[in-house]
Protein backbone atom coordinates (compact mmCIF):
# COMPACT_ATOMS: atom_id res chain seq x y z
CA UNK A 1 0.00 0.00 0.00
CA UNK A 2 1.66 3.47 -0.97
CA UNK A 3 1.65 6.37 0.99
CA UNK A 4 -1.78 8.23 -0.60
CA UNK A 5 -3.62 4.50 0.14
CA UNK A 6 -2.67 4.45 3.58
CA UNK A 7 -3.52 7.73 4.44
CA UNK A 8 -6.60 7.14 3.06
CA UNK A 9 -7.34 4.03 5.14
CA UNK A 10 -6.08 5.44 8.51
CA UNK A 11 -8.28 8.53 8.43
CA UNK A 12 -11.46 6.84 6.75
CA UNK A 13 -12.34 10.05 4.74
CA UNK A 14 -14.04 9.54 1.43
CA UNK A 15 -11.42 9.03 -1.32
CA UNK A 16 -11.35 11.86 -4.30
CA UNK A 17 -14.21 11.35 -7.64
CA UNK A 18 -13.70 8.44 -9.53
CA UNK A 19 -12.85 10.62 -12.22
CA UNK A 20 -9.13 9.24 -13.85
CA UNK A 21 -8.07 12.87 -14.23
CA UNK A 22 -8.32 14.31 -10.58
CA UNK A 23 -5.24 12.59 -8.76
CA UNK A 24 -5.44 12.08 -4.41
CA UNK A 25 -1.85 13.72 -4.48
CA UNK A 26 -1.17 17.17 -4.14
CA UNK A 27 0.40 19.72 -6.41
CA UNK A 28 3.68 19.71 -4.36
CA UNK A 29 5.53 16.93 -3.84
CA UNK A 30 5.82 15.07 -0.73
CA UNK A 31 8.36 16.09 1.73
CA UNK A 32 7.93 19.94 0.11
CA UNK A 33 5.85 20.83 3.29
CA UNK A 34 5.34 19.63 7.04
CA UNK A 35 4.48 15.67 6.59
CA UNK A 36 1.78 16.01 9.03
CA UNK A 37 0.26 19.37 7.97
CA UNK A 38 0.42 17.37 4.63
CA UNK A 39 -1.33 14.23 5.77
CA UNK A 40 -4.10 16.62 7.49
CA UNK A 41 -4.30 18.91 4.39
CA UNK A 42 -5.25 15.72 2.52
CA UNK A 43 -7.34 14.89 4.57
CA UNK A 44 -9.64 18.16 4.35
CA UNK A 45 -9.21 17.80 0.90
CA UNK A 46 -10.61 14.91 0.39
CA UNK A 47 -13.75 15.73 2.54
CA UNK A 48 -14.33 18.95 0.74
CA UNK A 49 -13.71 16.61 -2.87
CA UNK A 50 -16.14 14.44 -1.12
CA UNK A 51 -19.06 17.19 -0.96
CA UNK A 52 -18.74 18.23 -4.59
CA UNK A 53 -19.30 21.76 -5.76
CA UNK A 54 -22.43 22.66 -4.54
CA UNK A 55 -24.32 25.92 -3.34
CA UNK A 56 -21.56 27.28 -0.92
CA UNK A 57 -18.97 27.23 -3.76
CA UNK A 58 -21.03 28.91 -6.75
CA UNK A 59 -21.42 31.94 -4.10
CA UNK A 60 -18.04 32.22 -2.96
CA UNK A 61 -17.09 31.82 -7.23
CA UNK A 62 -19.84 35.44 -7.51
CA UNK A 63 -18.16 37.19 -4.72
CA UNK A 64 -14.85 36.39 -5.30
CA UNK A 65 -14.77 36.72 -8.54
CA UNK A 66 -17.36 39.48 -9.81
CA UNK A 67 -15.98 41.55 -6.53
CA UNK A 68 -12.53 41.01 -5.80
CA UNK A 69 -10.99 39.91 -8.56
CA UNK A 70 -13.20 42.66 -10.44
CA UNK A 71 -11.71 44.82 -8.37
CA UNK A 72 -8.39 43.76 -9.31
CA UNK A 73 -8.47 45.32 -12.71
CA UNK A 74 -11.10 47.42 -12.05
CA UNK A 75 -9.37 50.12 -10.41
CA UNK A 76 -5.75 50.20 -12.23
CA UNK A 77 -7.86 50.82 -15.80
CA UNK A 78 -9.88 53.23 -13.63
CA UNK A 79 -6.36 55.19 -13.26
CA UNK A 80 -5.27 54.45 -16.58
CA UNK A 81 -8.79 55.88 -17.95
CA UNK A 82 -8.99 59.43 -16.27
CA UNK A 83 -5.05 60.20 -16.46
CA UNK A 84 -5.70 61.83 -19.46
CA UNK A 85 -8.52 64.30 -18.35
CA UNK A 86 -6.64 64.63 -15.02
CA UNK A 87 -3.56 65.61 -16.62
CA UNK A 88 -5.59 67.94 -19.10
CA UNK A 89 -7.32 70.06 -15.77
CA UNK A 90 -4.17 70.11 -13.32
CA UNK A 91 -1.46 69.90 -16.28
CA UNK A 92 1.70 68.44 -13.86
CA UNK A 93 5.01 68.14 -14.91
CA UNK A 94 5.38 64.40 -14.37
CA UNK A 95 1.70 62.50 -15.39
CA UNK A 96 3.02 59.19 -14.65
CA UNK A 97 3.64 60.01 -10.98
CA UNK A 98 -0.58 58.64 -10.47
CA UNK A 99 0.27 55.52 -11.49
CA UNK A 100 3.27 55.56 -9.27
CA UNK A 101 1.18 56.82 -6.28
CA UNK A 102 -1.16 53.60 -7.38
CA UNK A 103 1.48 51.11 -7.50
CA UNK A 104 2.79 52.38 -4.28
CA UNK A 105 -0.64 51.69 -1.96
CA UNK A 106 -1.04 48.29 -4.35
CA UNK A 107 2.46 46.93 -2.79
CA UNK A 108 1.38 48.16 0.29
CA UNK A 109 -2.24 46.41 0.03
CA UNK A 110 -0.15 43.48 -1.02
CA UNK A 111 1.74 42.68 1.79
CA UNK A 112 -0.58 44.02 4.58
CA UNK A 113 -3.14 41.85 2.93
CA UNK A 114 -1.23 39.22 1.73
CA UNK A 115 0.75 38.26 5.05
CA UNK A 116 -1.96 39.48 7.01
CA UNK A 117 -4.42 36.70 6.24
CA UNK A 118 -2.08 33.81 7.41
CA UNK A 119 -2.12 35.52 10.67
CA UNK A 120 -5.13 36.65 11.34
CA UNK A 121 -7.33 34.98 8.99
CA UNK A 122 -8.87 35.37 5.66
CA UNK A 123 -12.82 36.65 6.66
CA UNK A 124 -11.76 40.03 7.97
CA UNK A 125 -9.48 40.95 5.15
CA UNK A 126 -11.92 39.23 2.36
CA UNK A 127 -14.52 41.93 3.76
CA UNK A 128 -12.61 45.04 4.08
CA UNK A 129 -10.29 45.22 1.27
CA UNK A 130 -13.22 46.38 -1.21
CA UNK A 131 -14.30 48.40 1.51
CA UNK A 132 -11.15 50.72 1.83
CA UNK A 133 -11.29 50.61 -1.78
CA UNK A 134 -14.90 52.04 -2.23
CA UNK A 135 -14.49 54.94 0.26
CA UNK A 136 -10.98 56.56 -0.94
CA UNK A 137 -12.44 56.01 -4.55
CA UNK A 138 -15.69 58.55 -3.72
CA UNK A 139 -13.61 61.04 -1.99
CA UNK A 140 -10.60 61.26 -4.70
CA UNK A 141 -13.75 62.68 -6.84
CA UNK A 142 -13.57 65.76 -5.01
CA UNK A 143 -9.77 66.09 -5.36
CA UNK A 144 -8.28 69.64 -5.54
CA UNK A 145 -5.58 69.22 -7.80
CA UNK A 146 -3.20 66.49 -8.96
CA UNK A 147 -1.23 65.77 -5.16
CA UNK A 148 -4.46 65.14 -3.81
CA UNK A 149 -5.97 62.76 -6.88
CA UNK A 150 -2.55 60.85 -6.22
CA UNK A 151 -2.97 60.83 -2.56
CA UNK A 152 -6.34 58.97 -2.50
CA UNK A 153 -5.32 56.47 -5.56
CA UNK A 154 -2.53 55.41 -3.29
CA UNK A 155 -5.27 54.83 -0.45
CA UNK A 156 -7.54 53.28 -2.43
CA UNK A 157 -5.05 50.81 -4.07
CA UNK A 158 -4.23 49.76 -0.49
CA UNK A 159 -7.46 48.01 -0.55
CA UNK A 160 -7.36 46.92 -4.34
CA UNK A 161 -3.54 45.35 -3.62
CA UNK A 162 -5.20 42.92 -1.12
CA UNK A 163 -7.97 41.53 -3.08
CA UNK A 164 -6.32 38.73 -5.51
CA UNK A 165 -3.93 37.19 -2.35
CA UNK A 166 -6.79 37.10 0.11
CA UNK A 167 -9.55 35.64 -2.55
CA UNK A 168 -7.75 33.62 -4.51
CA UNK A 169 -6.20 31.78 -1.42
CA UNK A 170 -10.07 31.26 0.25
CA UNK A 171 -11.33 30.07 -3.05
CA UNK A 172 -8.74 27.64 -3.47
CA UNK A 173 -8.91 26.20 0.23
CA UNK A 174 -13.27 25.69 -0.23
CA UNK A 175 -12.47 23.94 -3.79
CA UNK A 176 -12.90 20.57 -4.90
CA UNK A 177 -9.71 19.29 -6.40
CA UNK A 178 -11.92 18.53 -9.85
CA UNK A 179 -13.05 22.23 -10.18
CA UNK A 180 -9.67 23.83 -9.68
CA UNK A 181 -9.75 24.92 -13.08
CA UNK A 182 -12.22 27.62 -11.87
CA UNK A 183 -9.42 29.72 -10.76
CA UNK A 184 -8.78 30.50 -14.19
CA UNK A 185 -12.30 30.95 -15.36
CA UNK A 186 -12.39 33.85 -12.50
CA UNK A 187 -10.08 35.65 -14.99
CA UNK A 188 -13.58 36.30 -17.35
CA UNK A 189 -14.14 38.51 -14.24
CA UNK A 190 -11.48 40.22 -14.51
CA UNK A 191 -12.19 41.06 -18.67
CA UNK A 192 -15.23 42.25 -17.59
CA UNK A 193 -14.54 44.35 -15.09
CA UNK A 194 -12.33 46.38 -17.67
CA UNK A 195 -15.02 46.11 -20.15
CA UNK A 196 -17.56 47.75 -17.52
CA UNK A 197 -14.91 50.58 -15.92
CA UNK A 198 -14.69 51.67 -20.03
CA UNK A 199 -17.90 51.09 -21.05
CA UNK A 200 -19.04 53.49 -17.80
CA UNK A 201 -15.75 56.15 -19.30
CA UNK A 202 -17.14 56.12 -22.53
CA UNK A 203 -20.04 58.42 -22.23
CA UNK A 204 -18.88 60.00 -18.88
CA UNK A 205 -15.37 61.32 -20.11
CA UNK A 206 -15.73 60.72 -23.81
CA UNK A 207 -17.91 63.92 -23.73
CA UNK A 208 -17.48 65.35 -20.48
CA UNK A 209 -13.90 66.24 -20.89
CA UNK A 210 -11.38 68.36 -22.43
CA UNK A 211 -10.34 67.80 -26.01
CA UNK A 212 -6.22 67.45 -26.43
CA UNK A 213 -6.04 70.12 -28.61
CA UNK A 214 -7.70 72.42 -26.47
CA UNK A 215 -5.26 75.00 -24.99
CA UNK A 216 -6.99 75.57 -21.76
CA UNK A 217 -9.19 73.04 -19.61
CA UNK A 218 -11.26 74.01 -16.38
CA UNK A 219 -13.01 72.23 -13.56
CA UNK A 220 -16.58 72.63 -15.07
CA UNK A 221 -14.92 71.78 -18.58
CA UNK A 222 -13.96 68.35 -17.43
CA UNK A 223 -15.95 66.91 -14.53
CA UNK A 224 -16.47 63.19 -16.13
CA UNK A 225 -13.32 62.25 -14.87
CA UNK A 226 -15.10 63.10 -11.27
CA UNK A 227 -18.42 61.67 -11.93
CA UNK A 228 -16.74 58.73 -13.16
CA UNK A 229 -15.20 58.60 -9.56
CA UNK A 230 -18.18 58.46 -8.10
CA UNK A 231 -20.27 55.87 -10.38
CA UNK A 232 -17.18 53.17 -10.19
CA UNK A 233 -16.68 54.79 -5.60
CA UNK A 234 -20.37 53.95 -5.72
CA UNK A 235 -20.06 50.51 -7.05
CA UNK A 236 -17.63 49.40 -5.19
CA UNK A 237 -19.77 50.30 -2.01
CA UNK A 238 -22.45 47.96 -3.31
CA UNK A 239 -19.60 45.03 -3.48
CA UNK A 240 -18.80 45.70 -0.15
CA UNK A 241 -22.14 46.15 1.21
CA UNK A 242 -23.17 42.57 -0.32
CA UNK A 243 -20.26 40.69 1.13
CA UNK A 244 -19.99 41.81 4.34
CA UNK A 245 -24.35 42.24 5.06
CA UNK A 246 -25.34 39.58 2.73
CA UNK A 247 -22.78 36.54 1.71
CA UNK A 248 -21.71 34.48 4.90
CA UNK A 249 -18.20 33.56 4.34
CA UNK A 250 -16.40 30.86 6.48
CA UNK A 251 -13.19 30.28 7.71
CA UNK A 252 -10.64 28.83 5.43
CA UNK A 253 -10.42 24.94 7.46
CA UNK A 254 -7.16 24.54 6.24
CA UNK A 255 -6.19 27.83 7.92
CA UNK A 256 -7.59 26.96 10.89
CA UNK A 257 -6.11 23.24 11.28
CA UNK A 258 -2.71 24.79 10.12
CA UNK A 259 -3.67 26.84 13.57
CA UNK A 260 -4.45 23.97 15.47
CA UNK A 261 -8.19 24.96 15.84
CA UNK A 262 -8.87 21.40 14.16
CA UNK A 263 -12.29 20.82 15.63
CA UNK A 264 -13.73 24.58 14.54
CA UNK A 265 -11.68 23.15 10.66
CA UNK A 266 -14.27 20.25 11.07
CA UNK A 267 -16.93 22.24 11.65
CA UNK A 268 -16.85 24.70 8.70
CA UNK A 269 -16.79 21.16 6.68
CA UNK A 270 -19.80 19.96 8.22
CA UNK A 271 -21.39 23.94 7.17
CA UNK A 272 -20.38 23.49 4.04
CA UNK A 273 -21.83 20.11 3.47
CA UNK A 274 -24.92 21.57 5.01
CA UNK A 275 -25.15 24.41 3.11
CA UNK A 276 -24.73 22.11 -0.05
CA UNK A 277 -27.28 19.88 1.05
CA UNK A 278 -24.70 17.34 1.51
CA UNK A 279 -23.28 15.27 4.49
CA UNK A 280 -19.58 14.33 5.43
CA UNK A 281 -18.32 11.67 7.35
CA UNK A 282 -15.32 13.66 8.56
CA UNK A 283 -14.56 13.88 11.99
CA UNK A 284 -11.69 15.24 14.63
CA UNK A 285 -10.23 11.44 15.20
CA UNK A 286 -9.51 11.97 10.94
CA UNK A 287 -7.28 14.76 11.63
CA UNK A 288 -6.33 13.77 15.27
CA UNK A 289 -4.97 10.67 14.00
CA UNK A 290 -2.00 12.33 12.35
CA UNK A 291 -0.72 14.73 15.36
CA UNK A 292 2.68 13.37 16.78
CA UNK A 293 2.86 12.95 20.90
CA UNK A 294 2.53 15.15 23.31
CA UNK A 295 -0.19 17.94 23.49
CA UNK A 296 0.05 21.67 22.45
CA UNK A 297 0.90 24.10 25.47
CA UNK A 298 -2.25 25.80 27.03
CA UNK A 299 -0.57 27.68 29.63
CA UNK A 300 0.13 31.91 29.68
CA UNK A 301 3.87 31.29 28.59
CA UNK A 302 2.93 28.41 25.81
CA UNK A 303 -0.37 31.22 24.56
CA UNK A 304 2.22 33.99 24.42
CA UNK A 305 5.11 32.37 22.68
CA UNK A 306 2.37 31.15 19.93
CA UNK A 307 1.21 35.27 19.24
CA UNK A 308 5.36 35.86 19.18
CA UNK A 309 5.02 32.94 16.31
CA UNK A 310 2.81 34.62 14.73
CA UNK A 311 4.99 37.84 13.92
CA UNK A 312 8.20 35.57 12.72
CA UNK A 313 9.23 34.84 9.34
CA UNK A 314 7.62 30.75 9.66
CA UNK A 315 5.51 30.95 6.66
CA UNK A 316 8.25 32.81 4.26
CA UNK A 317 11.08 30.24 5.43
CA UNK A 318 8.46 27.28 5.09
CA UNK A 319 8.37 28.25 1.34
CA UNK A 320 11.82 28.08 1.18
CA UNK A 321 11.64 24.52 3.02
CA UNK A 322 13.28 22.39 -0.09
CA UNK A 323 15.59 22.78 -3.23
CA UNK A 324 12.64 22.19 -5.14
CA UNK A 325 10.00 24.24 -3.33
CA UNK A 326 12.41 27.53 -2.88
CA UNK A 327 13.26 27.09 -6.79
CA UNK A 328 10.02 27.20 -7.85
CA UNK A 329 8.64 30.18 -5.53
CA UNK A 330 11.89 32.40 -6.42
CA UNK A 331 10.88 31.56 -10.34
CA UNK A 332 7.24 32.47 -10.30
CA UNK A 333 8.44 35.70 -7.97
CA UNK A 334 10.60 36.28 -10.75
CA UNK A 335 8.13 35.80 -13.37
CA UNK A 336 5.56 37.91 -11.11
CA UNK A 337 8.12 40.82 -11.46
CA UNK A 338 9.07 40.99 -14.66
CA UNK A 339 5.12 41.10 -15.65
CA UNK A 340 4.59 43.63 -12.67
CA UNK A 341 6.86 45.89 -14.96
CA UNK A 342 6.16 44.95 -18.14
CA UNK A 343 2.31 45.00 -17.94
CA UNK A 344 1.49 48.94 -16.55
CA UNK A 345 4.46 50.06 -18.44
CA UNK A 346 2.75 49.63 -21.54
CA UNK A 347 -1.48 48.88 -20.60
CA UNK A 348 -1.48 51.72 -17.41
CA UNK A 349 -1.11 54.67 -20.21
CA UNK A 350 -2.95 52.95 -23.45
CA UNK A 351 -5.68 55.86 -23.07
CA UNK A 352 -2.76 57.96 -22.75
CA UNK A 353 -0.69 56.63 -25.76
CA UNK A 354 -4.02 56.04 -27.84
CA UNK A 355 -5.04 59.77 -27.69
CA UNK A 356 -1.16 61.41 -28.05
CA UNK A 357 -0.56 58.95 -30.86
CA UNK A 358 -4.37 59.46 -32.20
CA UNK A 359 -3.51 63.16 -32.07
CA UNK A 360 -0.36 62.60 -34.67
CA UNK A 361 -2.03 60.33 -37.05
CA UNK A 362 -5.13 63.01 -36.73
CA UNK A 363 -7.71 61.17 -34.42
CA UNK A 364 -7.02 61.59 -31.23
CA UNK A 365 -10.19 63.04 -30.16
CA UNK A 366 -11.49 62.20 -26.24
CA UNK A 367 -14.40 59.97 -28.19
CA UNK A 368 -12.62 57.66 -30.18
CA UNK A 369 -9.49 57.49 -27.26
CA UNK A 370 -12.19 56.28 -25.25
CA UNK A 371 -14.40 54.21 -27.95
CA UNK A 372 -11.48 52.32 -28.73
CA UNK A 373 -10.37 51.75 -24.89
CA UNK A 374 -13.66 49.96 -25.01
CA UNK A 375 -12.88 48.21 -27.95
CA UNK A 376 -9.96 46.67 -26.46
CA UNK A 377 -11.52 46.00 -23.58
CA UNK A 378 -14.00 43.93 -25.25
CA UNK A 379 -11.21 41.61 -26.30
CA UNK A 380 -10.09 40.34 -23.16
CA UNK A 381 -13.08 38.57 -22.61
CA UNK A 382 -12.79 35.69 -24.79
CA UNK A 383 -9.09 35.67 -23.84
CA UNK A 384 -9.92 34.51 -20.17
CA UNK A 385 -12.20 32.25 -21.43
CA UNK A 386 -9.58 30.51 -23.32
CA UNK A 387 -7.50 30.47 -20.64
CA UNK A 388 -9.50 28.12 -18.69
CA UNK A 389 -9.49 25.80 -21.31
CA UNK A 390 -5.45 25.68 -22.65
CA UNK A 391 -5.17 24.75 -18.49
CA UNK A 392 -6.57 21.45 -18.57
CA UNK A 393 -5.03 20.64 -21.79
CA UNK A 394 -3.44 17.44 -21.46
CA UNK A 395 1.00 17.50 -21.97
CA UNK A 396 0.27 21.43 -21.88
CA UNK A 397 -0.89 22.72 -18.62
CA UNK A 398 -0.90 25.43 -16.74
CA UNK A 399 2.87 25.63 -17.79
CA UNK A 400 2.69 25.42 -21.86
CA UNK A 401 -0.32 27.73 -21.25
CA UNK A 402 1.87 30.03 -19.48
CA UNK A 403 4.70 30.06 -21.31
CA UNK A 404 3.16 30.57 -24.71
CA UNK A 405 0.55 33.38 -23.68
CA UNK A 406 3.13 35.30 -22.04
CA UNK A 407 5.33 35.18 -25.21
CA UNK A 408 2.95 36.42 -27.41
CA UNK A 409 2.03 39.30 -25.28
CA UNK A 410 5.78 40.18 -25.80
CA UNK A 411 5.49 39.81 -28.98
CA UNK A 412 2.05 41.50 -29.77
CA UNK A 413 3.49 44.37 -28.04
CA UNK A 414 6.76 44.39 -30.29
CA UNK A 415 4.61 44.56 -33.12
CA UNK A 416 2.39 47.39 -32.16
CA UNK A 417 5.51 49.50 -32.96
CA UNK A 418 5.07 49.00 -36.98
CA UNK A 419 1.45 50.59 -36.30
CA UNK A 420 1.47 54.14 -39.05
CA UNK A 421 -2.54 54.76 -38.41
CA UNK A 422 -4.82 54.92 -35.26
CA UNK A 423 -6.80 51.63 -36.48
CA UNK A 424 -3.37 49.59 -36.80
CA UNK A 425 -2.22 50.62 -33.34
CA UNK A 426 -5.88 49.47 -31.99
CA UNK A 427 -5.58 46.11 -33.99
CA UNK A 428 -2.28 45.53 -32.27
CA UNK A 429 -3.51 47.10 -28.81
CA UNK A 430 -6.56 44.59 -29.09
CA UNK A 431 -3.80 41.44 -30.23
CA UNK A 432 -2.06 42.51 -26.59
CA UNK A 433 -4.98 42.44 -24.69
CA UNK A 434 -6.40 39.04 -26.02
CA UNK A 435 -3.34 37.21 -24.62
CA UNK A 436 -2.54 39.31 -21.97
CA UNK A 437 -5.97 37.87 -20.25
CA UNK A 438 -5.19 34.38 -21.28
CA UNK A 439 -2.20 34.74 -19.19
CA UNK A 440 -3.36 36.33 -16.44
CA UNK A 441 -5.90 33.75 -16.36
CA UNK A 442 -3.20 31.20 -16.10
CA UNK A 443 -1.12 33.02 -13.88
CA UNK A 444 -3.74 33.40 -10.98
CA UNK A 445 -4.70 29.88 -11.36
CA UNK A 446 -1.21 28.13 -11.15
CA UNK A 447 0.12 30.98 -8.37
CA UNK A 448 -1.60 29.37 -5.46
CA UNK A 449 -1.91 26.42 -6.51
CA UNK A 450 1.88 25.71 -5.83
CA UNK A 451 1.99 26.69 -2.50
CA UNK A 452 0.46 24.99 0.84
CA UNK A 453 -2.64 26.60 2.58
CA UNK A 454 -1.28 27.35 5.49
CA UNK A 455 1.88 29.73 3.54
CA UNK A 456 -0.56 30.35 0.61
CA UNK A 457 -1.51 33.91 1.97
CA UNK A 458 2.25 34.79 2.08
CA UNK A 459 3.14 33.22 -0.80
CA UNK A 460 0.92 35.24 -2.50
CA UNK A 461 2.08 38.56 -0.69
CA UNK A 462 5.41 37.34 -1.97
CA UNK A 463 5.00 37.07 -5.88
CA UNK A 464 1.87 39.94 -5.32
CA UNK A 465 4.55 42.22 -3.35
CA UNK A 466 7.79 41.41 -6.09
CA UNK A 467 4.52 42.34 -9.06
CA UNK A 468 3.89 45.48 -7.14
CA UNK A 469 7.39 46.64 -6.50
CA UNK A 470 8.38 45.92 -9.94
CA UNK A 471 5.28 47.91 -10.61
CA UNK A 472 6.35 51.09 -8.87
CA UNK A 473 9.00 50.96 -11.07
CA UNK A 474 6.94 51.21 -14.44
CA UNK A 475 5.53 54.61 -13.97
CA UNK A 476 9.50 56.23 -13.03
CA UNK A 477 10.81 54.14 -16.45
CA UNK A 478 7.71 55.85 -18.04
CA UNK A 479 8.70 59.40 -16.99
CA UNK A 480 12.24 59.06 -18.15
CA UNK A 481 11.75 57.43 -21.23
CA UNK A 482 8.94 59.36 -22.84
CA UNK A 483 6.06 57.78 -23.48
CA UNK A 484 5.47 59.40 -26.86
CA UNK A 485 8.49 57.02 -28.06
CA UNK A 486 8.48 53.43 -28.68
CA UNK A 487 11.12 52.56 -26.03
CA UNK A 488 9.04 51.69 -23.09
CA UNK A 489 7.08 49.07 -25.33
CA UNK A 490 10.27 47.63 -26.31
CA UNK A 491 11.20 47.18 -22.51
CA UNK A 492 7.47 45.96 -21.78
CA UNK A 493 7.67 43.72 -24.42
CA UNK A 494 11.53 42.08 -23.68
CA UNK A 495 10.03 41.96 -19.87
CA UNK A 496 6.94 39.04 -21.43
CA UNK A 497 9.07 37.00 -23.59
CA UNK A 498 11.56 36.62 -20.89
CA UNK A 499 8.89 36.23 -18.15
CA UNK A 500 7.55 33.07 -20.67
CA UNK A 501 10.84 31.78 -20.83
CA UNK A 502 11.46 31.58 -17.21
CA UNK A 503 8.09 29.78 -17.19
CA UNK A 504 9.05 26.63 -18.53
CA UNK A 505 12.04 26.40 -16.18
CA UNK A 506 9.13 25.90 -13.12
CA UNK A 507 9.56 22.27 -11.24
CA UNK A 508 5.82 22.17 -10.68
CA UNK A 509 2.59 21.42 -13.01
CA UNK A 510 -0.69 21.45 -11.03
CA UNK A 511 -3.21 20.21 -13.82
CA UNK A 512 -4.78 17.36 -12.27
CA UNK A 513 -3.87 17.48 -8.94
CA UNK A 514 -5.62 18.71 -5.50
CA UNK A 515 -3.75 21.71 -3.71
CA UNK A 516 -2.62 21.37 -0.30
Amino acid sequence: MDEKENIAAVHGSPSLSDDPSIEAVPTLLKGSVNPIYEAKAQTLNNAIQAIGMGRYQWQLFIVVGAFGWASDNMWPIITSLILPAVTMEFSPSKPPLLSLAQNIGLLAGAIFWGFGCDIFGRRWAFNLTIGITSVFGLIAAGSPNFAAIGVFAAFWSVGVGGNLPVDSAIFLEFLPGSHQYLLTILSVFWALAQLLATLVAWPLLGYRTCQETDTTCTKSENFGWRYFLIAMGGLAMIMFSCRFFIFTLYESPKFLMGRGKEADAVRIVHEVARRNGKSTTLTLADLEVHNQEGRQGTDAAAILKRKLEKINLTHVRALFASPKLAWSTSLIMLIWAFIGLGYPLYNAFIPYIQQTRGASFGDGSTYITYRNSLIIAVLGVPGALIGGVLVEVPRFGRKGALAVSTALTGVFLLASTTAITSNALLGWNCAFNFMSNVMYAVLYAYTPEIFPTKDRGTGNALTATANRVFGIMAPIVAIYANLETAAPVYVSGTLFIAAGLLTILLPFEPRGKASL
